[in-house]
């Protein structure tokens, strides 16, 4: 049941439903209905209904009248653009502070702080998990001083833990991976080594989400 406050039904709904698809709750190509999930969150159909078609207008879900919603699956295409486009943005960053003492140590400690507490999260809880991974590399992003690319990444947040919940759920040996990388990253950073950053994240997150051939192209790039 959801917990009550000043926001409306459809909008504490649209948050459950969201959440759950973010974190494998609700798996790609699962069709859910809206009598289902009025059930589950104690309230009527039109509040669902309502944030099934916010959902929908999103990219998150299709809608079949007299079906239900089918929660869209992460396509190929999709997994590709993101990683490509987090990957440059990120090393961008990098290569922006490499050369400024200061700013490396400033970002190696809040780098530092983030992987401390994510070793501390059982990566059964994927929502924690996933949240903390977003949190490393919008890090890296954030110390780059450009809000315009700062806010282009932020917006890929919600695709990014998508993805890396739905990584760890196929693969519960990719949570070990995501750590130890996140190691060599910070590694990379702390010593100013831009061109090191460069590969290693381009490695890093095709690897954790399987995408070989993401990593011949933007290798091809640098």
């Amino acid at each position: 049941m959801l917990s009550t406050s000043g926001e409306s039904a459809a909008e504490r709904v649209y948050r459950e439903v969201k959440a759950q698809i973010l974190t494998n709750g609700i798996a790609g190509g699962e069709l859910i209905s809206e009598g289902d999930v009025a059930t589950r969150c104690a309230v009527s159909r039109t509040p669902v209904r309502e944030a099934f078609l916010r959902l929908e207008a999103e990219g998150w879900m299709r809608l079949y009248p007299k079906r239900g919603a089918l929660v869209v699956p992460i396509s190929d295409r999709e997994a590709r653009d993101v990683v490509e486009a987090r990957a440059l943005l990120e090393e961008h960053a990098v290569r922006g502070i490499a050369g400024h003492a200061a700013d490396r140590v400033a970002l190696a400690g809040q780098l530092g702080d983030n992987v401390a507490a994510h070793s501390a999260v059982d990566p059964d809880d994927l929502a924690e998990f996933s949240r903390l991974d977003v949190e490393f590399h919008q890090l890296i992003v954030s110390a780059g001083d450009n809000p315009l690319l700062a806010d282009f990444y932020v917006s890929l947040g919600e695709r990014h833990r998508r993805m890396t919940t739905s990584s760890v759920h196929r693969n519960t040996a990719v949570a070990s991976r995501i750590l130890d990388d996140h190691r060599a990253l910070l590694a990379d950073i702390e010593r100013g080594d831009a061109d090191a950053f460069a590969a290693a994240v381009v490695v890093h997150l095709a690897g954790v989400h399987d995408l070989r051939d993401v990593t011949t192209t933007l290798r091809g790039r640098q």
